[in-house]
């Protein structure tokens, strides 16, 4: 993702009504750069300034700290230039550089702040297209409009994911947005908590202004000033917890507290996709009604619905909050494969598998089995010595996904079926055992019983290192496959293979039964 910085409207007019010709920056003794405010027309085209360095300088990357998820979890992003501005170049040595900014044209008014390093001092470059036109829209019209552009939006605050940043989830009757950073009352952003100094909760009723960015296909508004600002008429009590709450596989009710401003009454809204699993079915109470709502029995995976529940004050202004409910389900045993098709929901999957290597020593693995592969991402408590390469491993978790890459993120490890590296000469002497697993690997090598050599479908041929060879009977391409199919890896004589295998014997005759793990070809 490239991330945007945009100034307000009022900022970007001071900064280019004090840019000139001669914008010369001399603050810092080790870099100087001939304006740092760049102005670009908006039909496009380009800009350049003068960078003189005593050393070596480049454009930093910067942090993006941004957390989506309800448990705090949060995604660290390092991004430069954004997709519409052109850099070059982006680093350079001593003396005198010429860097050109450009743009294509636009129809909205964008900027970006740049920092560029040198020496250990930093000197911030605002690279500025036009004035942006503030256009007043619906979250389904933000959704479908341009990156870089700055829409106006009123909704209702569903969600707090960061009081440090000012990150909240926005809902109108259209559809919902992410805020990532609320400016605070004098203008000003970063960790200065602007969800305290507006006092925003959920509930309220909140007009925003701010450009629209895409980060990982969740659409954003970035940097928001709050125009309006409307307090909550309804909220979903704070007793209430869905984590807590959770309506049992077979089915039941979950009851809702809620606190109310309104003399209207409170009117309930389920989603059209839930309908089929969940009804209300009543409100109880006066002021501060409690819903009760029913369950069915649910036959797959966990499943979560958000409900609405609307009121109006005395001018006919509704507002709204949101609570979410959850239903246990089972757990779902499928392939690799399978896994990878699956939607992203609430829905639990169990996947079994061999470890084929490590994601960055402690992040996770990746496992596979005959269907494909797919990234284990941070699994509780893993830290790197709970598996390798190898392993036999079952784990359990939801669908997630990383830049369109599919993923089981922050899953469960639930058995490790450990396999052994150990020479033939070693394999050769074990007893037989069809539930311990051992690492095995060697040149692929006639076999001992020419009836049984059949290398391009079934994997039958010995396998030889420097300590002695082992009639291997049978190769499967991955966990949980069937044999016939070692053709597919496209392996014949003089071949360097690794198998995860067990040991058995036939009339006398020592076996190895092994799955693939990995090859060379000679």
């Amino acid at each position: 993702m490239k991330l945007k910085y945009f100034l307000s409207f009022f900022a970007l007019i001071g900064l280019l009504a004090s840019c000139s010709d001669d914008d010369s920056i001399t603050l810092l003794d080790d870099v100087q750069v001939s304006a740092s405010t760049v102005a670009i027309d908006m039909a496009g085209g380009e800009t350049t300034i003068t960078v003189n360095a005593k050393s070596d300088w480049a454009f930093n990357k910067v942090i993006r700290q941004i957390t989506k998820r309800a448990d705090g979890s949060n995604d660290t992003t390092y991004t430069e230039t954004p997709d519409w501005l052109t850099v070059s170049p982006l680093s350079g040595g001593a003396g005198e550089t010429k860097v050109t900014f450009s743009a294509p044209a636009t129809d909205d008014g964008r900027s970006v702040e740049l920092r560029l390093s040198c020496n250990g001092n930093t000197q911030i470059i605002n690279v500025i297209q036009g004035l942006p036109v503030v256009t007043e829209a619906t979250c389904a019209q933000v959704i479908a409009g341009p990156e870089s552009k700055t829409y106006r939006v009123t909704g209702t605050v569903t969600r707090i994911s960061n009081l440090e940043y000012g990150n909240w989830y926005l809902k109108d009757e259209t559809g919902e947005i992410y805020i990532y950073g609320t400016l605070d009352k004098d203008g000003k952003n970063g960790k200065n908590n602007s969800i305290k100094a507006w006092n925003i909760e959920a509930g309220d009723l909140i007009t925003v202004e701010g450009p629209k960015t895409v980060y990982n296909g969740t659409v954003e508004l970035v940097d928001v000033a709050v125009v309006k600002l409307q307090k909550w008429m309804v909220q979903v009590d704070t007793v209430y917890h869905a984590e807590k709450n959770v309506i049992p596989i077979e089915g039941g009710n979950v009851t809702i507290p809620l606190v109310s401003k309104s003399s209207t009454g409170i009117w309930v809204e389920i989603p059209d996709a839930d309908k089929d699993w969940l009804s209300m079915q009543a409100i109880t109470g006066g002021k501060n009604p409690t819903v009760t709502f029913h369950a069915t029995p649910n036959p797959k995976g966990d499943r979560t619905s958000r409900v609405m529940f609307k009121t109006t004050d005395d001018k006919g202004v509704v507002y709204s909050a949101e609570a979410t409910i959850k239903q246990a389900g089972s757990i779902v045993e499928c392939t690799v494969a399978e896994f990878l098709d699956a939607a992203e929901d609430e829905t639990q999957y169990k996947i079994q598998g061999i470890v084929t290597d490590l994601y960055r020593t402690n992040q996770g693995f990746y496992l596979r089995d005959y269907t494909g592969q797919t990234l284990i991402y941070t699994p509780a408590g893993f830290t790197g010595s709970e598996v390798k390469a190898g392993d036999i491993v079952t784990v359990v978790g939801q669908r997630s996904s990383y830049k369109g890459s599919p993923q089981m993120k922050s899953g469960t490890i639930e058995d490790v079926k450990v396999a052994t590296p150990i020479s033939i000469a070693d394999f050769i002497n074990l007893p037989d055992d069809l539930n311990t697993y051992y690492i095995i690997s060697g040149e692929i090598i006639d076999a001992y019983d020419p009836t049984k050599n059949d290398v391009t479908k079934f994997g039958n041929f010995n396998l030889k290192d420097e300590t002695g060879d082992v009639f291997v009977y049978g190769v499967y391409t991955g966990w949980g496959g069937q044999k016939g199919h070692f053709g597919e890896l496209n392996l014949t004589w003089g071949d360097q293979l690794t198998i995860v295998a067990y040991k058995t014997t036939y009339k006398g005759l020592i076996e190895a039964v092994g799955y693939y793990l990995s090859s060379e070809k000679q």
